[in-house]
């Protein structure tokens, strides 16, 4: 089971501060990779507008881990200029650069290229196809300033031949099974789906992988000396988190009660207190380093290859890094 860090800051304040700290941790502590998403106007996720970016900065920092997008929302972008930012990702990590890519699912994000929103989803195929073309050095034709068509190639040159890429699923199976038809891994996470579901749509991906693939489980993640001790510690964050992404998130539960508008400010935060136990319990890593290695152990068993760790959920930062040190005793279990 390879652990990787993931990144999903709601607050600006030292995020950056937290992220480079993290990536160079997780390059002397024998970590996969290191996750940085794309999310545009809002608070939730707000540090992270362009991974190319924060990409480049954990790549100057770091040796050998993975720099990886969780993830690059295509339908915004021209794939030509994807290609060329994330060519040189892999230049300045030497070949370390990978992307997930995802349809989008917030409607404000699109006020960057509206049009595309309807389409998103069917045009995702095409788009990833084109990315990966560009990389091994393939050629677009496009039309120039002055009316002309020319062919265009990517500069420069990426180190890898093939980009390293991922599909992001929310739990639709019908990405698991688009991910496998494309011979791509998976990034996914238990927001919206239960362990036992997801064994599922693994096994189907597996199916239709014709290497077996590679499934990416994102996990908020806080590993302690004890239980109880991360438990009280995680609580209040992770409701402050909860809180600040709930506009968000509700539109990814069919049947919430977030949906209605007319909840207050304290009804959602006791429906929230009420699924953090079990939150807490089943859809992260959290709790002793025995307790995190048998929920790895499970995790393993139902087909997850790697598990990418979210750590910036709100925790005071020196929280946050003494968690690390407890979650490194995990790598390579």
């Amino acid at each position: 089971m390879d652990l990787s860090l993931f990144f999903f800051s709601a607050s600006a304040d030292d995020a950056h501060d937290l992220l480079l700290d993290s990536a160079r941790f997780a390059d002397d502590h024998g970590f996969a990779a290191v996750w940085t998403p794309e999310r545009h106007f809002h608070e939730f996720g707000g540090p992270y507008p362009n991974p190319a970016v924060t990409g480049a900065a954990v790549a100057a920092v770091t040796r050998r881990v993975g720099v990886r997008a969780g993830s690059v929302v295509l339908p915004l972008h021209d794939p030509l200029r994807v290609a060329e930012e994330w060519a040189v990702v892999d230049r300045i990590s030497h070949g370390r650069a990978g992307v997930a890519f995802a349809s989008g699912w917030h409607a404000v994000d699109f006020v960057l290229a509206p049009d595309r929103y309807p389409h998103r989803r069917s045009a995702l195929p095409e788009l990833i196809d084109e990315v990966r073309a560009l990389w091994r050095g393939g050629t677009t034709p496009r039309p120039d300033g002055v009316g002309g068509h020319v062919e265009v190639e990517v500069f420069p040159k990426p180190v890898q031949a093939d980009l390293p890429v991922w599909i992001t699923s929310a739990g639709d199976l019908a990405t698991f099974e688009l991910a496998g038809r494309l011979g791509v891994g998976v990034l996914t996470h238990l927001l919206t789906q239960s362990l036992d579901e997801l064994r599922t749509k693994i096994e189907r991906y597996r199916r239709l992988h014709p290497g077996q693939g590679r499934v990416t489980l994102m996990l908020h993640t806080l590993v302690g000396p004890d239980d109880q001790g991360v438990s009280a510690l995680a609580r209040e964050p992770m409701t402050r988190y909860l809180r600040s992404s709930l506009d968000l998130v509700a539109g990814m539960l069919p049947g919430s009660p977030f949906h209605d508008a007319t909840i207050t400010d304290d009804e959602a935060d006791f429906l929230i207190g009420r699924v953090l136990d079990r939150f807490l319990a089943e859809r992260g890593l959290f709790g002793s380093v025995p307790t995190c290695a048998s929920t790895l152990r499970r995790l393993a068993e139902a087909g997850v290859d790697e598990v990418a760790c979210l750590i910036d959920f709100g925790l005071p930062a020196a929280a946050t890094r003494s968690g690390l040190t407890h979650l490194a005793r995990l790598v390579g279990r």
